[in-house]
């Protein structure tokens, strides 16, 4: 692997040694780059903080600014660079407050220029060593993005679930990249859907999806929490009310003109009320739910909140108002669309509206409820025979109609029945669609498996693949395996690499590039943190075990 040649600055008062350093030693041949100098280190850290050298040279005593203070200046904005002292005092109290600075070496006058040169070459070394092992460890961390995803929903989960105290949560946030310090928080729900609730072609969702990851990573003071297929979870944060209020206003401006790029797509959002304690977010974000709900209950291409979702439920007291329901077909329509595109988190919030939507006075007339409850029953049985489940799927107490409408003796009670049946119905949904995602899976695992050793294999190439969003495919993968993709891909290479390591005479760095792993650093070190072991530490071990097999004979 190439590398950048390194920049080395001279602070030296002695004019004579200065010339002879700077002169005397082939710096460019030795592949380095001589950027500078300076005659004390008043003089120096202006032209340092400019040059940005890797490695400094400078002598201790000199006058108007010493070596120690201008090390201790520059390795405060620079933490990286490496600093040689020199200098013609052997004391102590130098080479100790030397060591305290954080000083690379402490080189006694005189020194000919071969041994300076010897001792610059062993710092560069260090440097290279330092900054492959900061190229590998990014690399991981690119690597490990979808881990960390997957990790941010966890969190977030778990602050919804009131499950973590605020210092906990706070920990936590910060290992994952996520602040959630701020005098306020509000929620936005967002998600894209395909114009005619089918499926159809996933690419323009896939287009866009993307793109709202990108736009959502330049906001300020904005968390994003990617629930796909459900959409996105945007925590925004402010000073203020108005502050707050003005950052939502924008990211939801943003989010309708990228959707207009889409006219096949409707999107909708619900926002939650300004919370201002970490605890009250929990109440923002089921508000939130509560107006995304209303999708279901009005025309999509709207971001609304939850006091909207209320006027659209206006109904007078008394009597069964026929006047404020809609058809019958208008409402197995409603009903049918939920089953389809609902989620269980959404199941309360749902038939809540529903209910209002209806009018609840309406549920007053025993007759009536009884209508509702054998109407909302049919339809889930309906839907369940749409995907070949049918009702003796259902647990025995969501199976009989019967007995359901004979239970619904006060309007609580039926909602509870209605709850459990529509609960039940989900997760027999949900169940059913991870059973037709395992021909996906296959697929993807196949094609994993047959081109593992493509350096550009990653995740976004294997959704592409299969036709489906990064994060959704990162999710149901992660649910059908119980590895991550990147876990997975792993996997499939390092069983590979022990293979040839055991069976081939390859080197290393080869059996690393056959595998997909075009850095040999990057190979040596993947190989190690999941096997335990370096990959040669591993390849003896067949030389261990031949000799022990001539041994034994």
């Amino acid at each position: 692997m190439v590398h950048d040649m390194l920049k080395v600055f001279l602070v030296e008062d002695e004019v004579v040694i200065r010339n002879g350093i700077k002169n005397n030693i082939p710096w460019e041949r030795e592949g380095f780059i001589f950027a500078g100098e300076a005659s004390d280190g008043e003089l120096a850290y202006p032209l340092i903080m400019k040059e940005k050298p890797d490695i400094l040279i400078t002598d201790i005593k000199m006058p108007f600014m010493d070596g120690l203070e201008l090390s201790r200046l520059v390795r405060k904005e620079l933490p990286q660079i490496k600093i040689l002292i020199l200098s013609g005092y052997n004391e102590f109290d130098y080479a100790k407050s030397a060591i305290e600075i954080g000083v690379t070496q402490y080189l006694l006058k005189p020194i000919s220029s071969a041994k300076l040169l010897e001792a610059v070459k062993e710092v560069g070394a260090l440097i290279e060593k330092e900054r492959e092992q900061d190229r590998v460890l990014e690399q991981y961390q690119r690597e490990m993005a979808e881990n960390l995803l997957l990790e941010r929903q966890k969190l977030w989960n778990a602050l919804i679930a009131n499950e973590l105290s605020t210092a906990e949560l706070l920990e936590s946030g910060r290992k994952l990249g996520m602040d959630f310090t701020a005098p306020v928080y509000q929620v936005l729900l967002f998600k894209l859907m395909p114009g005619d609730d089918s499926v159809g072609d996933p690419r323009a969702l896939i287009a866009a999806s993307e793109r709202i990851v990108e736009l959502s990573e330049g906001w300020e003071q904005v968390l994003t929490i990617d629930r796909s297929p459900e959409g996105w979870i945007f925590l925004i944060k402010g000073v203020t009310d108005e502050e707050t209020q003005r950052r939502l206003a924008g990211c939801v401006s943003e989010l309708k003109a990228l959707a207009a790029d889409y006219p096949e797509l409707q999107y909708f959002g619900g926002v939650g009320p300004a919370a201002h304690r970490i605890g009250d977010i929990r109440g923002s974000y089921q508000e939130a739910g509560r107006a995304f709900a209303g999708r279901f209950f009005t025309e999509p291409n709207q971001v609304i909140r939850a006091e909207d979702v209320a006027r659209l439920h206006q109904h007078g007291e008394g009597r069964i108002d026929l006047s404020s329901m809609r058809s019958h077909k208008a409402e197995r329509e409603r009903v049918d669309r939920f089953l389809k595109n609902g989620t269980l988190e959404e199941a309360d919030n749902f038939l809540e509206e529903y209910f209002l939507d209806i009018g609840e006075q309406n549920f007053q007339s025993l007759l009536y409820r009884q209508y509702m409850v054998m109407d909302l029953y049919f339809s889930v049985i309906d839907f369940l025979e749409d995907l070949e489940i049918g009702a003796k799927s259902l647990p025995p107490g969501c199976r009989d109609v019967n007995e359901t409408v004979a239970q619904s003796a006060s309007l609580p009670e039926m909602k509870r029945l209605v709850g459990e049946l529509f609960t039940e119905a989900l997760k027999l949904r949900d169940n059913n669609s991870m059973k037709r995602y395992n021909a996906v899976i296959e697929e993807a695992r196949t094609f994993i498996r047959e081109n593992y050793q493509r350096e550009d294999m990653s995740l976004n190439t294997v959704a592409s693949q299969v036709n489906i969003s990064p994060s959704y495919f990162s999710a149901i993968f992660s649910a059908q395996t119980g590895q991550t993709f990147v876990e997975y891909l792993t996997a499939v290479r390092l069983e590979k690499a022990k293979e040839l390591l055991m069976c081939s005479n390859l080197r290393t760095a080869e059996i690393g590039y056959e595998v997909g792993y075009k850095d040999s650093h990057y190979f040596s070190y993947i190989f190690r943190k999941v096997v335990g072991c370096s990959p040669t530490e591993y390849k003896n071990r067949r030389t261990d075990a031949a000799k022990g097999s001539r041994f034994q004979a």
